[in-house]
């Protein structure tokens, strides 16, 4: 069964005094891929510029502007329609040894290493060695979720976006990155290539069409073991059709929905607004 939802998520900074230019890259269009068609989006900034669309190295559509006239607030908006599917990936039947063939180890090297904000921690190595004791590849990845899940109260505001998964592992608390973050770190350290995954999660079962809801950005995490396969760390919910992927890379420092730098004073407190409609 498919989903068809509406997406609309909207960025707004205020500032003290007027900026006199900026620089700006937006993650924030959902991609096609899989179990999921990008049938509509767009892009819309005040003041209004024509960004530049473009898909970065590891496949998210980005898109680049600069605005060069004074302003005192920046709104950026996205809007999207979306089809998604819950997809059932293949999974060939790999084992241990071959996720350490050198073939296998090259094509996937970048999400084995440590990455900005995915720590090696020699802590987590017992654990790690554990798990491919007692399960498979696949097996493997699902139960280093459940552990990650079991490190950490969720708790907002306890964690910031630049928080390690080491920070983390040491605080007991974090949100949806955190819980991303702690589940890469030890599957990489399982030899699993494993990817963050950035995007929203819509309504549960329960939301009726055309009904719309408030949301906010979601993040879970892809490892490969024969396919890539997904698992959500936080909840431990099917990654189905309530998912929907925006960005994925090494970890968040790879899919920042909003990134960029200016000339001007500092900004008031940023604006998130999230909309969700279930349209089918």
């Amino acid at each position: 069964m498919s989903w068809r939802i509406g997406v609309l998520h909207r960025t707004a900074f205020t500032y003290g005094a007027p900026v006199l230019e900026s620089y700006n890259e937006a993650r924030m269009t959902p991609i096609s891929s899989g179990g999921q068609q990008t049938l509509e989006a767009r892009l819309d900034v005040n003041p209004a510029v024509r960004p530049l669309r473009y898909v970065d190295y590891w496949g998210t559509v980005v898109h680049a502007f600069d605005v060069h006239v004074p302003h005192t607030e920046l709104t950026v908006t996205a809007t999207s329609i979306v089809e998604t599917t819950a997809a059932s990936p293949q999974v060939a039947d790999v084992g241990w040894r071959a996720m350490t063939d050198e073939p296998i180890r090259d094509r996937f090297t970048e999400y084995l290493l440590p990455s900005p904000f995915v720590l090696a921690e020699p802590e987590l190595v017992p654990v790690a060695e554990d798990l491919a004791a007692r399960y498979g590849p696949a097996e493997a990845g699902r139960a280093a979720a459940a552990w990650a899940r079991d490190q950490l109260v969720y708790t907002k505001g306890a964690t910031g976006v630049r928080t390690t998964s080491a920070e983390a592992r040491e605080l007991g608390k974090g949100v949806c990155q955190d819980y991303a973050h702690l589940t890469i770190a030890l599957t990489r350290a399982m030899g699993l290539p494993s990817r963050y995954v950035s995007g929203y999660l819509s309504h549960d079962h329960q939301t009726t069409v055309e009904e719309t809801t408030s949301g906010e950005s979601h993040a879970w995490v892809e490892y490969w073991a024969g396919a890539w396969l997904p698992v959500d760390p936080t909840s431990l919910d099917e990654v189905a059709q309530r998912h929907i992927v925006v960005a994925r890379g090494r970890d968040y420092a790879d899919v920042r929905p909003l990134s960029g730098v200016y000339h001007g004073p500092h900004s008031g407190p940023v604006r998130v607004t999230v909309e969700l409609t279930r349209l089918r």
